[in-house]
């Protein structure tokens, strides 16, 4: 009988850990968190690949506190890491590594009524930090412009400030949204507003992405657009486990991955 129940428990614990699946943890940047990296994982288990995901986009800055404390396989970042974030990882012995995810075009956005179909960047620059504060001030009809941001932990905030702003402070009127989505809903919902968002998200109803020094927001562009950018995964090198490493390679090589990031609004990374 003990040998009987024995037997039946060493099957039953066989069993159990054949149907186990990996799971990864997958932290950061709202620009790829909120539609692609979701839409991937989904992607990557319909092709049969057991394994479970858990996702937070929280902004490009947790991808790193995410890294360091352990507590996820893979950061999301809208943006290159900082020089004293590396130094963070090297301080406990740690090397980061680098993938790219895929390559985006900020879009600067406003409400489908207005009538501005272009802006030149230095014309962008002066509205989100302040400078020009009046439709009239670039060509449009007379109105206070209203602008929405992302939030300070975003990739997108300081990729923008870096791109488009020479680097200068955002106004003390700008309205701090907590992702994409929520930006392009309130220009949406305002006639005077103006905000920016990833490639992705410019296709919502109510909004239009304007061009920037002439140059129209279309993946075919890229190399023209003033405002674009490359997005990352990163990862502790030596430390990522089997699952994680094999669903990276997949992410940033696979033609099916490359279909689901042009299919989400991205451009594809090989």
């Amino acid at each position: 009988m003990k040998k009987t129940f024995a037997l039946l428990t060493a099957v039953a614990l066989a069993a159990g850990s054949a149907v186990a699946e990996d799971k990864i943890v997958i932290k950061g940047s709202d620009t790829l968190g909120a539609k692609m990296v979701p839409q991937l994982a989904e992607a990557y288990k319909a092709a049969g690949n057991t394994v479970s995901f858990e996702i937070a986009a929280e902004g490009s800055s947790t991808a790193f506190t995410t890294l360091l404390s352990g507590t996820g396989d893979i950061g999301m970042s809208s943006r290159n890491i900082k020089d004293s974030e590396v130094e963070s990882f090297t301080a406990k012995g740690q090397e980061i590594k680098d993938w790219t995810a895929a390559f985006d075009m900020i879009g600067v956005i406003v409400n489908e009524k207005s009538g501005l179909e272009n802006l030149t960047l230095k014309q962008v620059e002066g509205i989100f930090t302040g400078d020009i504060t009046d439709w009239s001030e670039v060509g449009g009809q007379a109105g206070p412009i209203s602008v929405y941001t992302r939030n300070t932990s975003s990739g997108t905030y300081k990729s923008f400030q870096g791109m488009a702003m020479a680097k200068r402070d955002y106004g003390s009127d700008t309205q701090k949204m907590a992702g994409n989505e929520q930006i392009a809903e309130e220009v949406a919902k305002n006639p005077n507003g103006i905000g920016y968002v990833g490639l992705a998200y410019t296709e919502k109803d109510g909004i239009k992405a304007v061009k920037v020094d002439g140059v129209e927001l279309k993946p075919k562009n890229a190399k023209e657009y003033p405002i674009a950018r490359s997005l990352h995964y990163y990862t502790i090198d030596g430390k990522l486990s089997a699952a994680a490493e094999k669903f990276l390679k997949w992410a940033t090589t696979a033609d099916e991955a490359g279909e689901v990031v042009e299919r989400v609004g991205f451009i594809a990374p090989n």
